[in-house]
């Protein structure tokens, strides 16, 4: 936001900010060029042009088009440019029901297993009862969540007993500054890494004891990890407000919450803050061990990488075209879509995909943004005949037909194929893919192949929903050449059949934990006391 462009604007009457920064004459000369030069694009495309001009995204790599929008529109009010008219005649917002309705639209569910206290993020269906309950019970009423968000539901013996929400942090908080101690630049970096509690109503059913506090305890031990798998980063800190003139902030206090003082008694209301004078009571919990040392950590602080410091990728250097080329691999993948209308390749997608995943794009909607932002040069490389990048729905259509069985199959073999497995280790494991259970249907489970101090996956198999991890390690490794190599694993994989496959048929070697699944051969090996001769020393290996 300096140097190329000409401040050839006045100064600004008022200061106008952006994430926390203040813009000067030199920004805001620049933003009048953009909509001065591509005004026929839309609000729209105004905004993407003004967010691709200096890489605002959000933590998910997504381009932050509704606060650059925001932005826009303020500085229209201001008088610093006119924007186009906008394309839409109004949002039609689904308002919370009124009080008066008698009972909500849509109960919760409760799972099967639930026996005791459950406390998961509520789903589509469930969203008309958690606003009504809000909108009747809470003095607060049902407003939209700010910016990342998600709502949650609690069971207590299969009956709903109390309602959540979870929004991005404020961004004005003095008590919470003190506390962490960061500066501004600090505080832009990484404010997303602290939600805030916005809501807590506990349901008039509720009659169990001490309650309150066991939700929000329970609540907080997950919250960090539903965050990553909705907005692909974690959270450190939770922040609250509590109006002691209504309450105590007992569950808070009872969950260990910190008490860190007062705020100034100010509250926003659309662009502008006003003053109420009714300061509210400021807690704060962190999510992490070192949550504090973390979010002070300056830019070059190297005690924990950020995801959204952007990654950048050369294309030119990833084997990308020729013989065993990505592009020739992915073209060996059957392409699900009908001919008919195809503008761009199924490898052509796929490759970007992949690239822009190596970017840090978390989103079908970040890969395309990511793909629209390269040269026409490098879309033709990887692929792309016309230079032009596909759309949001190319990508969406595609990655939701493809065999995800043959992409991996292929893409394993091709990684294999140029990494020198000769002398290393390979761990197999399996795990669930976490948010994959679909009603009746179970969780997806994967086995995986990974080199030792490399991190790299080689190979990737889905177990059947009937069978379990040990007879995925045949299909597993199947196109895999591991002469040589050392395959470790969990007790799980400590079978003779598993033993037998990697000496005689892989000409791998092979190195098992031994737990009680084999009780003979654990109490072989414990015959044997083999902690009387360990090794003594490097040469003795």
């Amino acid at each position: 936001m300096n140097g190329a462009f000409s401040p050839r604007v006045r100064r600004p009457r008022r200061v106008v900010s952006y994430d926390g920064q203040a813009l000067g004459p030199t920004a805001i000369a620049a933003i009048r060029r953009v909509v001065r030069t591509h005004s026929a694009a839309g609000r729209q495309g105004l905004a993407r042009r003004v967010c691709g001009l200096w890489g605002w995204r959000r933590p998910n790599g997504d381009l932050a088009l509704r606060s650059c929008l925001a932005l826009l529109v303020r500085l229209q009010r201001h008088g610093y440019l006119k924007l186009p008219p906008s394309r839409h005649r109004g949002v039609r917002r689904c308002e919370p029901p009124t009080v008066a309705t008698a009972l909500p639209p849509v109960g919760f569910e409760a799972p099967g297993d639930c026996a005791g206290l459950l406390v998961r993020p509520i789903v589509a269906r469930e969203r008309p009862a958690w606003r009504w309950w809000l909108q009747r019970h809470h003095y607060l009423g049902c407003r939209p969540l700010v910016g990342e968000s998600i709502g949650y539901v609690a069971f207590w013996r299969r009956q709903a007993v109390a309602v959540l929400g979870w929004a991005s942090a404020t961004l004005h908080n003095a008590a919470r500054d003190r506390f962490i101690g960061w500066d501004a630049a600090t505080k832009r970096r990484r404010l997303h890494r602290v939600v805030s509690n916005v809501r807590f109503l506990m349901l008039p059913q509720a009659r169990e004891a001490h309650l309150a506090s066991r939700i929000l305890a329970t609540n907080l031990r997950r919250l960090s990890a539903d965050w990553q798998v909705r907005y692909g980063h974690p959270v450190w800190l939770a922040e609250t407000f509590v109006d002691g003139g209504r309450f105590r902030g007992t569950c808070y206090r009872a969950s260990n919450w910190i008490d860190i003082g007062r705020s100034r008694g100010w509250s926003r209301s659309g662009f502008h803050y006003r003053r109420h004078d009714q300061p509210k009571t400021v807690f704060v919990y962190p999510l992490v061990r070192r949550a504090v040392q973390w979010l002070r950590a300056g830019k070059d602080d190297r005690v924990v990488a950020d995801p959204q410091e952007e990654t950048m990728l050369d294309v030119e250097k990833l084997p990308v075209q020729g013989a065993g080329g990505l592009i020739e691999v992915l073209r060996q993948i059957p392409d699900p879509r009908q001919r008919r209308g195809i503008r761009h390749s199924s490898e052509s997608v796929l490759a970007l995909a992949m690239c822009a995943k190596l970017c840090g794009a978390r989103s079908l909607e970040a890969m395309a943004q990511w793909a629209e932002d390269l040269p026409a040069e490098t879309l033709r490389r990887l692929g792309c005949r016309r230079g032009r990048a596909p759309s949001e729905p190319t990508f969406r259509r595609l990655l939701g037909r493809i065999d995800p069985a043959a992409l991996d199959r292929r893409l394993g073999e091709w990684t294999a194929g140029r990494t020198a497995l000769q002398g290393k280790g390979l761990a197999i494991d399996g795990k669930t893919v976490r948010g994959s259970k679909d009603g009746d249907r179970p969780a997806v489970h994967l086995v995986g192949a990974v080199v030792h101090g490399e991190g790299l996956v080689v190979a990737q198999t889905r177990v059947a929903d009937k069978t379990n991890e040990i007879t995925s390690v045949a299909p597993l490794l199947q196109g895999l050449d591991i002469e040589g190599v050392v395959v470790t694993g969990d007790a799980i994989f400590t079978q003779k059949a598993i033993a037998s496959y990697l000496v005689e048929q892989k000409r791998a070697e092979y190195l098992f934990a031994v737990k009680d699944n084999q009780p003979t051969l654990k109490s072989d090996i414990e015959t044997l006391g083999l902690d009387a001769f360990p090794p003594s020393g490097e040469d003795d290996r």
